[in-house]
């Protein structure tokens, strides 16, 4: 089994007032299917409230991101799957729950996890 990430940034979700109440819903819905399933992993989004900071090997703490880091924000999701095409199976889910496209990414295999 591969971890997925399926991710999207804030700017991707327009949603009138009217319809957030749906979108929570549906999107809460998606990801209990998901748990039921026993594929989900984690699951949340970004702080936007909360600036980021960069960590140095020496402890230096540094206010910010990485420089060609515009952004780093929205909501994300780790599934572990069998395969890329159950993950784009997932991905279509949440884009349907949460009105908009979303990004998939596997992450690499590590024997020693």
């Amino acid at each position: 089994m591969t971890h997925y990430l399926i991710s999207f940034p804030s700017a991707a979700m327009v949603l009138s007032p009217e319809d957030f109440p749906d979108v929570v819903r549906d999107s809460h819905a998606v990801i209990q299917e998901a748990k039921d399933a026993g594929v989900y992993v984690f699951g949340g989004g970004i702080d936007e409230d909360v600036a980021p900071v960069l960590v140095a090997a020496d402890g230096t703490v540094t206010e910010g991101t990485y420089p060609q880091t515009k952004e780093f924000d929205g909501g994300y999701t780790v599934l572990d799957l069998p395969s890329r095409e159950a993950a784009l199976e997932w991905a279509q889910k949440i884009a349907k729950s949460c009105r908009c496209p979303q990004e998939v990414r596997a992450f690499q295999y590590d024997p020693l996890a």
